[in-house]
């Protein structure tokens, strides 16, 4: 029945007299005729109100038939009726039919219509809660978790915005996105070729990544389990399940070899082991086949995904994943390869969500989140987000502190100034771009020298400006400052090739230097300051690879790699220049090194098992453990 016939009846039933003899004749007539058309079709259909005209006239002349004379003749002068013998006919058929209905669906019929609709709504609610998994139903779940808690957090993630294939397609169009995943998903294409249906194997949608038809359906060898609640925080770690808990040995045992056809094999039979696929996710990467490399890299994290607990979700922002447990580090080095993997594409907006998700799993910030969001955020222009993100963020030290923010509020300012100029009087009580930048170049005046080799920047007024002995004789003062400022060059220096932000820049540079040419002592105000924030002797961030931020990949040839590729016993039949200094074990360090082939040791120190120093020779031919 259609929505606007409903409400019709139910009006001309308000409307018509209350005759007890009546009422009592016409209550099993209309008991006995409404159920079959409330359990035929479903609830959900009273939503829609645009039915066809012919279903309403249907529909109206199967409710008119049963009615009493006296309803009917109150029906007749409020509108004609347009009934016809043949429909009656059929009602009556239908009326005998559905007499042997059960008294529960007639009650439901008796239900008006807005308090059909309120029932509908309250069962969405679970729906939208177990259905976190699908883009729709995590959007439901934000506006849910907004009202219910009234704070939206600053590390809130957008599930739109949360995978590159959307991106892509607001920058390409659908079209060329769709011809590329038409070619990614070819292995799976020609089964259609020959006329055999295809199957999907994984119809469940993740947040993070969309699997291909092809990849195999999910072993289920990881769970994730609930360690505790504190502070309304649920702590969570990855568990392996028992009966594939002999796998993680095999891997240990392939990487102690350095054998990845033992790692290959591990796959073959266990494709969703997320070490294994890491591994090979990295050796694609430095072999030059990123696209490869990103496959790797999306399959681990689909596994990852699945293995959610139903309490965990990145929308909710109650979790935290601790790095310290081994079972979950692989699911931060999938994050931080897919945030950088999205960057390589383009998806600035992506990689930022993706960020901000790294960020939230553990407050301690083990992969160096912090030292890129700052980037992401520029690149996608969302520059009041990361002023937001600056003033809500809690830190052990103020954010502008750091190299990175208090270069990259000033530009986020800038940029704000520019876009908005008819709003010049919202940003009346706040810094200009300008004072931003000079704050900055006050604070950590190293970067100005590294910016300008590094962008490259090749104005011959730049030279002059180095030439003051407030930039030319800038020294970190700290290790962990050197540190950071290495990795804020490394990964921002991009930014600076745009000539509206050197002008920015060099604005800044000459404004500084006319300042101290009045007062020297502002410079020794900042150095107090920076003393203060980084007073550690100790490199507190020395666990972040400054490589790890880079855009550029070095890459190496096959042969290269060939020594990776053979098992513990093969080694000996190797080329003599891998074998030059190594003899029977060729992992023993530092005396192997000298000798061997540079881009081979790079290439093996990137292994997360090789430890050059760990149980091994010393420099001077003395045993560690002696």
């Amino acid at each position: 029945m259609s929505a606007r016939l409903l409400r019709r009846v139910l009006q001309e039933r308000e409307a018509a007299p209350q005759d007890p003899e009546v009422a009592d004749d016409e209550q099993p007539e209309e008991e006995e005729a409404s159920p079959p058309r409330s359990a035929a079709r479903n609830l959900f259909d009273l939503l829609g109100g645009g039915d066809d005209d012919e279903e309403d006239k249907e529909d109206e002349a199967e409710i008119s038939q049963p009615l009493s004379y006296t309803e009917q003749k109150h029906t007749v002068q409020k509108k004609p009726t347009n009934a016809v013998p043949e429909t009656n006919k059929k009602s009556k058929k239908k009326k005998k039919k559905n007499k042997g209905e059960p008294s529960s669906m007639k009650s439901k019929a008796e239900q008006s219509l807005d308090s059909i609709l309120e029932d509908l709504s309250i069962e969405k609610k679970p729906m939208q809660q177990r259905g976190h998994q699908s883009d729709r139903a995590a959007g439901k779940e934000i506006e849910t978790n907004e009202t219910t808690h009234g704070t939206t957090s600053i590390l809130e993630i957008d599930p739109t915005h949360l995978k590159g294939e959307n991106e892509m397609r607001r920058i390409f169009g659908s079209k060329v996105v769709d011809s590329f995943e038409n070619q990614r998903n070819m292995p799976s294409s020609s089964r259609q070729v020959r006329g055999v249906r295809r199957v999907a194997h994984n119809p469940r949608k993740t947040l993070l990544v969309s699997p291909p038809s092809y990849w195999p359906p999910w072993d289920k060898s990881l769970a994730m389990d609930l360690l505790e609640t504190k502070n309304g925080l649920n702590y969570f770690r990855y568990a392996f399940d028992p009966s594939v808990s002999h796998v993680q040995e095999l891997f240990e045992a392939a990487k102690a070899a350095n054998d990845l056809n033992a790692i290959a094999a591990i796959l073959g039979k266990y494709p969703y082991h997320p070490e294994s696929l890491l591994t090979f996710a990295e050796l694609f990467k430095y072999s030059g086949e990123h696209q490869s490399s990103a496959d790797a890299v999306e399959k681990c994290l689909f596994a990852l995904e699945c293995a959610w607990h139903p309490l965990f979700s990145p929308l909710q922002g109650n979790y935290q994943l601790k790095y310290s447990h081994d079972t979950n580090k692989p699911f931060f080095t999938a994050l931080f390869s897919h945030m950088k993997n999205l960057d390589r594409r383009g998806c600035h907006r992506s990689a930022l969500e993706v960020c901000k998700f790294l960020l939230s799993l553990d407050s301690d910030d083990p992969k160096g989140a912090l030292f890129c969001i700052d980037y992401f955020a520029l690149r996608s222009q969302q520059y009041k987000w990361l002023e937001q993100f600056a003033e809500e963020y809690q830190c052990d030290n103020s954010l502008w502190l750091f190299p990175n923010f208090s270069f990259s509020l000033a530009i986020a300012r800038f940029y704000l100034e520019r876009d908005a100029t008819s709003e010049a009087s919202d940003h009346a009580d706040k810094s200009t771009s300008v004072d931003l930048m000079k704050q900055a170049l006050m604070l950590h005046p190293l970067v100005l020298h590294k910016i300008v080799d590094k962008a490259p920047l090749k104005d011959s007024s730049w030279t002059q400006i180095l030439r003051n002995v407030f930039f030319g004789s800038a020294k970190p003062g700290s290790p962990s400052l050197e540190h950071m400022i290495n990795i804020y060059v490394e990964r921002h220096y991009i930014m600076w090739r745009f000539p509206e932000l050197q002008n920015l820049l060099k604005e800044a540079a000459l404004s500084v230097i006319e300042s101290l040419k009045q007062d020297n002592r502002e410079a020794q105000d900042w150095a107090c300051v920076r003393k203060e924030a980084f007073s550690s002797e100790k490199n507190e961030y020395s666990h972040l690879l400054v490589s790890d931020f880079s855009d550029t990949t070095p890459s190496l040839p096959p042969e290269e790699l060939r020594p990776f590729m053979v098992g513990p016993g093969m080694v000996h039949e190797m080329p003599p220049v891998e074998q030059e200094a190594a003899g029977p074990e060729r992992l023993r360090a530092p005396r192997e090194v000298a000798g061997r082939n540079p881009a081979l040791v790079f290439l093996e120190s990137l292994l997360p098992w090789v430890d050059y120093g760990d149980n091994h020779h010393d420099a001077n031919g003395n045993n560690n453990g002696d």
